[in-house]
């Protein structure tokens, strides 16, 4: 009888994780391609495709990735074409030797997705789309569903092996910024630390259930000159923080460009992005400290307050 009486406690909780996460089922998770296998037929045959036929036939009648897409990475038809056309191999090289590759990542999901169900069980997880972009970024996400911009993630040379470590880490990452909430006053009013943890914090749980480091040129660089390159995020941290003109454009502040959103135009030397490095030795620094590792992961989700979350951390103390 206690054996029953526990299976049935044990199988109502099972139900009740169910119930509070209604995403998609890490066992049947899928690689949704659909539109970009509609822009690779544009290209049939070496084309490059006019703005008019992208628009016609790729912004028209879009699927899901494309729309999440559109507003912030690929724009309007207009610009597409111009992107397209300036680098045309990029496309077709993603197109020739990535996009058929796309199905047999699948069990990559799948693992990465059971990953997550074990470790945050009320978390829905996101459908994922493949789009191609107007090569502005790799990849966004939304509270429903992430999109990953092809042409990015597989530039030419990009090898099986590597493409596939790209695709991993971005299935991870851009699950993690399905969960975050809108940012809180506390990060309006440190945008430097906030992004930089927002980031950070996904790179980080992407570190947990894939087994491997984001970006392993970017870690090398970086652990090498840590201490340095703490007290350089500190200074920048600061002089936003007494810059009311950064706080309230942080996108257009040189300091906040030098660690976050410069992808293709890292400060010279640098690899493109530490801020996400730093926010992810933050975040590893968070729960090794943490009593409760589960409820520490939680909180760095929520990130309700990125001062305390850096306090508490002991980071670079």
């Amino acid at each position: 009888m206690k054996f029953r009486r526990a299976a049935l406690v044990g199988a109502t909780l099972l139900s009740s994780l169910a119930a509070a996460a209604p995403g998609v089922d890490p066992l049947s998770a899928d690689i949704d391609a659909r539109d970009a296998l509609r822009f690779a037929r544009l290209m049939q045959n070496g084309a490059v495709p006019a703005a008019e036929v992208l628009q016609r036939d790729y912004l028209d009648g879009a699927g899901p990735g494309v729309k999440i897409f559109t507003p912030n990475r690929i724009g309007d038809a207009q610009r597409l074409a111009r992107v397209v056309a300036a680098k045309p191999e990029n496309y077709r090289y993603a197109i020739r030797e990535c996009l058929p590759q796309l199905p047999a990542l699948r069990g990559d999901l799948r693992a990465i997705y059971l990953a997550f169900a074990g470790l945050l069980p009320e978390r829905p997880l996101p459908a994922i789309h493949v789009v191609f972009g107007a090569s502005s970024s790799g990849g966004t996400a939304n509270a429903e569903a992430q999109v990953i911009g092809l042409e990015i993630t597989c530039l030419p040379g990009t090898t099986r092996e590597q493409f596939r470590t790209t695709m991993r880490s971005f299935f991870a990452h851009e699950t993690v910024h399905t969960w975050q909430a809108d940012r809180t006053p506390q990060e309006l009013a440190d945008p430097l630390l906030s992004e930089t943890l927002r980031e950070g914090v996904a790179d980080y749980l992407a570190s947990l259930v894939t087994g491997e480091i984001p970006d392993l040129e970017r870690d090398a660089w970086a652990r090498q000159r840590e201490a340095w390159l703490w007290q350089e995020f500190q200074r920048d941290r600061q002089a936003m923080l007494e810059d009311s003109a950064s706080l309230r454009k942080p996108m257009a502040s040189p300091r906040f460009r030098r660690w976050i959103a410069n992808y293709s135009s890292p400060p010279e030397g640098w690899p493109s992005e530490a801020g996400y490095w730093v926010g992810m030795r933050i975040a590893e620094a968070y729960v090794a400290r943490a009593s409760d590792k589960h409820a520490a992961i939680r909180e760095l989700i929520a990130l309700r307050d990125p001062d305390a979350i850096l306090k508490a951390s002991g980071y670079g103390l």
